[in-house]
């Protein structure tokens, strides 16, 4: 039968009948995840708790760009098969409508689905698996203070120098540190050169946060490419080709920088991730 994930729905439903129904979806690279559609329309994954699944440790949110079909079967309703389709627009739900409803309509329906089993008074919704025995679950923590995770001594690092990334980001802001510089790779000035050194102040700034991770290896090559260069006449007649690259690796550098100072007030890793703050985590290794 394949394995599937668990939903459970907050977002009002067409049904309210429905409302407290447990769904199941294969929609989701199924792995006995269990996941909310929030009220406000968003998708949640939930952490694993000791069961089977992925091993979260937090909740996360789960931005989704698509539909979902979820699907139920429970005896006591009439009928008893229960299918939806949850439309999902860039990461919140668009609509949800009665698959049947949307399968009959070519303008709502997508051109990718496969059929599921036709359902029937037999159809039995597949079971969770049992809980993992003592032997399978995880290790119990013992006692004592546990050393901080790398996550915790970089949230530590944030708010120790959130007053230095502030004052950085003000000036990769300001009319001189971004106003400007912009404008010189428009107006073909050979001034765009000097944004190499405003990237490379955010970049050594942004490693010395945590020291002792590596930076992201995409982010590492955009800076290279970004940075390094001296200006030739000959520049000119391959103007984006041999400039664009600069000003691509300050607004990369410039992202992470606004990021760590907006993340900076966290006191502890967030249950729900903000999309901003797993950006960071990815800079530093750590998702």
């Amino acid at each position: 039968m394949g394995l599937f994930d668990t939903i459970r729905c907050e977002y009002p439903l067409p049904d309210p009948r429905h409302q407290d129904l447990e769904f199941q979806t294969k929609d989701l690279d199924p792995a006995l995840d269990t996941y909310t559609i929030t009220r406000d329309g968003r998708l949640v994954r939930h952490a694993n708790r000791g069961g089977w699944g992925s091993r979260l440790d937090r909740d996360i949110e789960w931005p989704l760009h698509g539909d979902l079909r979820i699907y139920t079967h429970e005896k006591s309703l009439d009928p008893p098969w229960v299918e939806y389709v949850v439309r999902f627009t860039h990461g919140h739900v668009e609509w949800i409508r009665p698959f049947e409803e949307v399968r009959r309509n070519p303008d709502l329906a997508s051109p990718d689905w496969e059929p599921l089993p036709e359902p029937s008074e037999k159809v039995e919704i597949e079971k969770e698996p049992p809980p993992p025995t003592p032997s399978e679950a995880p290790p119990a923590e013992t006692g004592g203070a546990a050393a901080p995770t790398p996550e915790e001594l970089l949230l530590r690092s944030l708010r120790h120098d959130r007053s230095e990334l502030e004052k950085l980001l003000q000036g990769s802001s300001d009319h001189w540190g971004y106003e400007d510089p912009v404008y010189r790779f428009y107006h073909q000035s050979f001034k765009v050169y000097w944004l190499q050194q405003q990237t490379q102040s955010i970049v050594e700034k942004l490693q010395a946060l945590a020291p002792d991770r590596p930076l992201n290896p995409w982010f590492v090559q955009i800076i290279q490419q970004g940075t390094g260069k001296q200006f030739k006449p000959e520049d000119n007649k391959h103007w984006t080709e041999v400039t664009r690259p600069i000003v691509e690796a300050f607004f990369h550098a410039r992202f992470f920088l606004e990021m760590a100072v907006r993340y900076a007030d966290l006191e502890a890793p967030p249950q729900l991730l903000p999309s901003g703050y797993a950006a960071l985590l990815y800079l530093f290794e750590l998702r």
